[in-house]
């Protein structure tokens, strides 16, 4: 099932992952600022709107699927396991954030990570944008072995033939003509 909701058995190229995450994020800025002109109409005069509106924050978890999505099948399409990887990136993220805010000293900047943090996703990121596709595990030919011939097929193994079926056939051999 979560293969499915996330595309944990699909591939998708460096080119198409690119665009697509380029394209995600252009219509999920229009769709987030629609939201947030709906959130504001909407909002009784003098109060301030909460972030956690119902629509924005259904775009937020909106997005946030499409990106899982997409960051899961470019894993998948460089030959990482995205079961594995896509659960310790966030916890890496989660645990990052909480010593941020536990640490003040070793944080960014307001609401930041760490250092290690930055390291971790920029490593990631870099790793979806340049690595290339695996989709074929054997190594690329070298000059020589792209010219030789191929491998003849391996030798069938010999069958003893079976005895041919018996067929009558009419005695005069003028079957269908007429006599004269």
């Amino acid at each position: 099932m979560l293969g499915f909701l996330f595309g944990f058995n699909a591939r998708i190229g460096r080119l198409h992952f690119f665009c697509s995450t380029l394209v995600v994020t252009i219509m999920m800025v229009a769709v987030h600022a629609a939201a947030i002109a709906y959130t504001f109409q909407t909002t009784p005069k003098g109060t301030m709107p909460s972030p956690t509106a119902g629509p924005i924050f259904a775009a937020a978890i909106f997005y946030a699927w499409l990106t899982i999505t997409l960051q899961s099948m470019r894993f998948r399409d460089i030959g990482w396991d995205p079961v594995c990887v896509m659960p310790a990136w966030i916890a890496v993220v989660i645990v990052d954030g909480l010593v941020a805010t536990k640490f003040p000293a070793m944080s960014l900047g307001h609401e930041r990570g760490t250092a290690f943090g930055a390291l971790v996703n920029l490593s990631l990121i870099l790793a979806l944008l340049f690595c290339p596709s695996g989709a074929d595990d054997s190594p690329a030919p070298t000059l020589d072995e792209r010219f030789r011939t191929p491998d003849p097929p391996p030798p069938r193994p010999v069958a003893e033939a079976p005895a041919a079926p018996q067929i009558s056939r009419p005695a005069n051999g003028g079957f269908g003509r007429r006599g004269l």
